[in-house]
C-alpha cells in the first residue's frame, strides 16, 4: 500500500451548518474510455492492489508493468470496445442510475440523505467521493458496496480504500459498512422475479447456469466466505424458482493466471453441457448488479459462442438487475436497515444551529 500523506485535507469544521447523512455506493471500477491507455490505467491500479492479486510485490509488480499491462491492455480495450455505449462504460451508466435511484427511493421513504457512487479503480474514485460528501458537512457515511457476496478480494478492498482515506482527514465523519447481503430476502426475490419474467417472455430452458466471478482456491482455505456465500445465494435462488439440483448448475469465471481458481470454470462446463446435447442453455449472474464487460462481452459472446461452437443449440443471457425497480427497492431496504439509528428523518432546525453558531463563536471558535 503506498504511503499515506497525513496533511489533513478536511474543510475547517463549521459551526451551525446543517449536516447530513451520507451514502457512497461503490462498484469495482472500468476504464474511462476503450482505449488501451485508458484500459492500462486501470488495470495498473485494479492488479496492483494486494488484495486483488496475493503475490510479493517484489515478484508481482515487474511481471504486471513489465509483461502483463503491455500484453493485455490493448486485448482488454478491444473487448470493451464491443459492449462500450454512446453514454460510456455499462458498469459505470448502470450504477450510476442505481445512486440516482436509491436517492429517489429513500426520499420517497423520509430519508433525508445525499446518496454518491464511486469506483473502487477508476472515477469517481472513492477518495474523492467521500472528500466531496465530508466536505459538504457530512457527518456520517454509509459505504454500501455493489458485491452482494463478501469478499476479501472487493469488500475487503473497500473497506481499505475508505479507511486510507480517513487516515488523510483531520476530521473523519462516523462511517458504516454494508459487507454482505448474499442472503437478503429482498435481492434473493429481486433476482428470482428477474428471471421469471424472462422466461415468461422467452420460454424456460432445459438447464439454467448461475455464473458468479471466480477467485484464487486458496482463498477458501485462507477464510474467505465468498465460496460459500456465492453457494448459499444459489440455494436460496433456486428454492425461490422451485428447481431441483437436476436444474441449474453453479459456475465460476474470470479466471486469470495459472493458479486453481474456484471450480467449476464457467465455459467448459458450457462446452460440456453443448457436447453432451443439451439443447438449451440460460446464464445468469447473480454475483454481478450490473451489467459489465465480465457479463456482456465474456458471458453473451464469448460463452455463448463456445456452447454453440461444443454443439448446443440455443443460448440465452439473462441481464443484470441493473435499475430494475424491484432491486432498488431491495437496496434501499438494505440501505435503510444500515441506517438505523441515525438522524435521517428529521431536518435541522435552522434556530437551534443559528444558535449554537453563535455560542460557538462567543467561545472562540473561528468564523
Amino acid at each position: 500500500m503506498p504511503a499515506v500523506d497525513r496533511t489533513p485535507t478536511s474543510h475547517a469544521h463549521r459551526h451551525g451548518e446543517t449536516p447530513f447523512t451520507g451514502v457512497l455506493l461503490c462498484n469495482l471500477g472500468t476504464p474511462e474510455a476503450p482505449t488501451p491507455a485508458a484500459v492500462r490505467r486501470y488495470l495498473a491500479q485494479f492488479l496492483a492492489d494486494p488484495r486483488v492479486v496475493e503475490i510479493p510485490r517484489a515478484l508481482w509488480l515487474p511481471l504486471l508493468y513489465g509483461l502483463i499491462l503491455p500484453l493485455r491492455s490493448a486485448k482488454s480495450a478491444a473487448r470493451y470496445q464491443m459492449i462500450w455505449t454512446p453514454e460510456g462504460s455499462p458498469l459505470k451508466v448502470w450504477t450510476e442510475r442505481q445512486a440516482r435511484r436509491l436517492q429517489g427511493w429513500l426520499g420517497e421513504h423520509g430519508h433525508r440523505v445525499r446518496v454518491a457512487y464511486a469506483m473502487r479503480y477508476g472515477q469517481p474514485s472513492i477518495a474523492s467521493q467521500l472528500d466531496a460528501l465530508a466536505n459538504a458537512g457530512a457527518e456520517r457515511i454509509l459505504v454500501l458496496t455493489a458485491y452482494p457476496q463478501y469478499s476479501g478480494t472487493t469488500t475487503a478492498s473497500v473497506i481499505d480504500a475508505v479507511a486510507q482515506w480517513a487516515q488523510a482527514r483531520r476530521c473523519v465523519p462516523e462511517l458504516r459498512f454494508v459487507n454482505r447481503y448474499h442472503d437478503d430476502r429482498g435481492y434473493v426475490q429481486a433476482l428470482a422475479h428477474r428471471i421469471e419474467h424472462y422466461w415468461q417472455e422467452h420460454g424456460r430452458p432445459a438447464h439454467l447456469v448461475m455464473s458468479f466471478h471466480g477467485v484464487p482456491q486458496r482463498t477458501l482455505h485462507l477464510g474467505d466466505p465468498y465460496h460459500c456465500e456465492c453457494r448459499k445465494t444459489a440455494r436460496l435462488l433456486a428454492e425461490w424458482l422451485r428447481l431441483d439440483r437436476s436444474q441449474y448448475t453453479v459456475t465460476f469465471q474470470s479466471r486469470f493466471g495459472k493458479a486453481k481458481w474456484l471450480e467449476p470454470y464457467t465455459q467448459p462446463t458450457l462446452e460440456a453441457m453443448g457436447r453432451a446435447g443439451t439443447q438449451r442453455i440460460d446464464v445468469v449472474c447473480p454475483g454481478f448488479t450490473s451489467d459489465c464487460l465480465e457479463t456482456l462481452e465474456e458471458i453473451d459472446m464469448e460463452c455463448r459462442a463456445a456452447f454453440l461452437a461444443a454443439g448446443g443449440k440455443e443460448f440465452h443471457y439473462i441481464p443484470c438487475l441493473n435499475d430494475e425497480t424491484e432491486w432498488i427497492r431491495a437496496l434501499g431496504q438494505i440501505a435503510q436497515q444500515h441506517l438505523a439509528g441515525w438522524p435521517t428523518q428529521a431536518a435541522a432546525d435552522p434556530g437551534t444551529l443559528a444558535a449554537q453558531r453563535e455560542r460557538a463563536l462567543q467561545l472562540g471558535a473561528p468564523a
